[in-house]
């Protein structure tokens, strides 16, 4: 897919985002990529704060999950193991996620409270 790419700031780090925010988009997205580059990530914008849940199905990278509030604050975030159906869910609602290469974050040192910027 050939998605609509978004600018994003942790702290001084920048982040280039592809955005799903259709259904078919959120279902698809990381599925079957063999790599991306460290500064890439997939950010998932939903119609409204819910509980989001996230499995790893026919996707082959190990990725971290950060569930952000509206103002782009994290609330956790969530190791995932490619290619497993265990459900990785969001502590409360929220209407964004924002998918990396996992290590990304912990590597910089963000976790929870911790905010990502530039969110639509």
């Amino acid at each position: 897919m050939n998605l609509r790419r978004i600018k994003l700031q942790a702290g001084m780090h920048l982040i280039d985002a592809q955005l799903a925010g259709t259904p078919e988009q959120r279902e698809i997205g990381l599925m079957f990529r063999t790599d991306m580059p460290a500064h890439e990530g997939m950010l998932f914008v939903f119609e409204r704060k819910s509980e989001q849940c996230f499995w790893m199905k026919n996707t082959l990278l190990p990725l971290t999950a950060a569930f952000l509030e509206d103002d782009g604050t994290i609330v956790n975030l969530a190791d995932m193991a490619p290619q497993t159906l265990q459900t990785h869910c969001s502590a409360r609602p929220v209407r964004y996620v924002l998918e990396m290469n996992q290590g990304w974050f912990t590597k910089r040192r963000m976790g929870s409270g911790d905010r990502i910027n530039g969110l639509p």
